[in-house]
């Protein structure tokens, strides 16, 4: 894919990556009406705690991964290690998330949801993910790898944002 360059400020993508620009408002959008998928339970829990799209990252992750480090969440989920526990304090408050200490390192705290939240939490996660579940069982193994590949560069490179300045990419 070629790069058109922008004298003013960052490059322009190629004319045939408009097809792929296109679809991020698209699935910007889906992921902002998560509280329609959300089971009653949930809803009512984020409401009166005040949790927050963030808060269900956490959760995402820990639907997928039954004791998780703290420092390996926040790795995961691309925040600081004081705003991962922040976010797992909150869903600890809310009773949605458990914390223990990892009995093979004390100085390490795992955690896990909640038994009685489980089953919600992992609903929500389930309906969320049907539709990439779904396009990537359609896909070879090469495909799925690029397409994980690629979603994994982007994420990687949003992480970093924002991008150096012009003055910066020309020194």
């Amino acid at each position: 894919m070629s790069v058109h360059h922008n004298p003013l400020g960052p490059k322009l993508p190629a004319p045939e990556a408009a097809e792929i620009l296109a679809s991020v408002p698209l699935l910007a959008a889906y992921f902002r009406r998560v509280s329609v998928e959300m089971p009653d339970e949930l809803v009512a829990i984020f409401n009166a705690q005040g949790l927050t799209a963030r808060h269900g990252a956490v959760l995402s992750q820990l639907a997928v991964t039954e004791n998780v480090g703290v420092t390996q969440l926040a790795r995961v989920i691309g925040v600081s290690l004081s705003t991962a526990s922040e976010l797992i304090g909150d869903l600890g408050r809310a009773g949605i998330v458990e914390r223990r200490e990892d009995p093979t390192d004390r100085r390490r705290t795992l955690v896990r949801l909640s038994l009685q939240h489980r089953a919600s939490v992992e609903q929500l996660v389930a309906s969320r993910a049907a539709p990439l579940v779904r396009v990537l069982e359609g896909l070879s193994d090469r495909d799925r790898q690029g397409f994980a590949a690629g979603l994994r560069a982007w994420a990687a490179e949003v992480r970093n944002w924002p991008a150096p300045t012009v003055d910066e990419q020309t020194s």
